[in-house]
């Protein structure tokens, strides 16, 4: 009886988040778009800054990541009050917190860069993951969990490469991995945008 009553309330408490998932979605619509376009065109600076050296691409990446956090960050202002708003939190301050260790010491050795990419896309990426099971079944969450997924790929192989992984391919990883959750933040609200309009009485 228990069991059956704490699944009730868990679902019914997965429900009253997706509504405050979409509403949050919906009246700050514009705002998750500007932030999924910036989030799409860092991942495009940081595949194309392999054209100048290794250390201008590492310093390249603290400073998107950075960026990618706070966007991520102001992103949350309206879904603030909702439960596991922590899961979107995380990936704000993990890319905050990276970006950081980067700029304290872009001298650092290879290994120790990729090592911090490895923690920020395994992270990120579980992260992603758990939110678009929780947001299942708002129309967009297949292309959050495919922006999950990648991340933890990405980390896997990076961390089986570790030793031998230039800069500059870590700079394309990076780069694929903030235009993915850019396009699925992007998708999301844009495709709730379009539900909320189909939806209002015609007149």
């Amino acid at each position: 009886g228990g069991s059956i009553i704490m699944t009730i309330s868990m679902d019914a408490a997965a429900e009253l988040y997706r509504q405050a998932m979409r509403e949050g979605v919906r009246r700050f619509s514009l705002l998750y778009l500007a932030q999924a376009g910036l989030l799409v065109l860092a991942g495009l600076l940081s595949i194309i800054s392999p054209i100048f050296s290794a250390q201008a691409v590492i310093g390249a990446i603290g400073w998107l990541l950075v960026a990618s956090g706070v966007l991520q960050g102001i992103g949350l202002i309206p879904a603030r009050h909702t439960p596991y708003v922590w899961l979107q939190l995380i990936s704000a301050v993990l890319a905050l917190l990276i970006g950081f260790l980067i700029l304290r010491n872009p001298g650092q050795s290879i290994l120790a860069f990729g090592l911090l990419l490895v923690v920020f896309f395994m992270i990120e990426g579980l992260s992603k993951v758990v939110w678009a099971l929780t947001i299942r079944p708002i129309v967009g969450w297949l292309w959050v969990l495919l922006s999950g997924v990648l991340g933890v790929v990405l980390s896997i192989i990076l961390i089986i490469n570790l030793e031998t992984t230039a800069p500059w391919l870590i700079a394309i990883f990076v780069g694929l991995q903030l235009i993915a959750i850019g396009a699925a933040i992007g998708y999301l609200a844009w495709s709730i945008r379009q539900v909320t309009e189909q939806s209002k009485p015609i007149g």
